[in-house]
């Protein structure tokens, strides 16, 4: 069974990004090629409990176990040692990508107060978009009294397009609300 994004592609975004760039040939068409979810957990090092419940919160956004990342370097500012746990992130593809991107554009970012839409000036000049949220509760499967912290995460969206306007033209057919300018 095909997802509501996966539909939405098939029917509606390759014959509109056809048709606006001139592609000649659908594997031209740009597609979403995975999305990945990071939150940085830095307060956390010392505090074990803190970061399991942060993977745990993260894991049920995500419907996959993410990875906890490890520090580089000792930074003596920050009380970090080389391999300390300083963040989780977890890459999605395929259905469950599908299915987070879906509950991304209809779910959680409406919940946002004072929405307007998502920054237009996001993108990274190869293709790919960046955007931040402030806080973890925005999505539905997160009970309110069981969060210890609100905790933001950044969600990049890699697509296979090769430039920023064709990535935001396939980004907002998938129904990610652009602010206007």
């Amino acid at each position: 069974m095909a997802t509501r994004i996966k539909e939405k592609y098939v029917a509606e975004a390759v014959p509109a990004l056809k048709q606006k760039f001139g592609y000649k040939n659908v594997m031209e068409v740009p597609k979403l090629a995975k999305i990945v979810i990071n939150m940085g957990l830095g307060d956390c090092k010392d505090n074990a409990k803190a970061m399991e419940m942060a993977v745990n919160e993260l894991t049920t956004i995500a419907g996959q176990k993410p990875m906890v990342t490890k520090a580089k370097k000792s930074i003596a500012n920050f009380k970090v040692r080389e391999g300390m746990n300083v963040g989780a992130k977890v890459t999605l593809r395929g259905v469950r990508m599908e299915e987070f991107m879906d509950k991304l554009v209809s779910v959680a970012l409406p919940r946002v107060r004072d929405f307007r839409g998502v920054s237009a000036k996001a993108f990274d000049g190869r293709g790919n978009y960046s955007l931040g949220i402030r806080e973890q509760l925005l999505f539905p499967e997160i009970e309110y009294d069981k969060v210890e912290k609100i905790r933001g995460m950044e969600i990049v969206f890699v697509t296979t397009a090769k430039t920023d306007e064709e990535c935001k033209e396939l980004l907002s057919l998938l129904g990610m609300p652009f602010e206007q300018a």
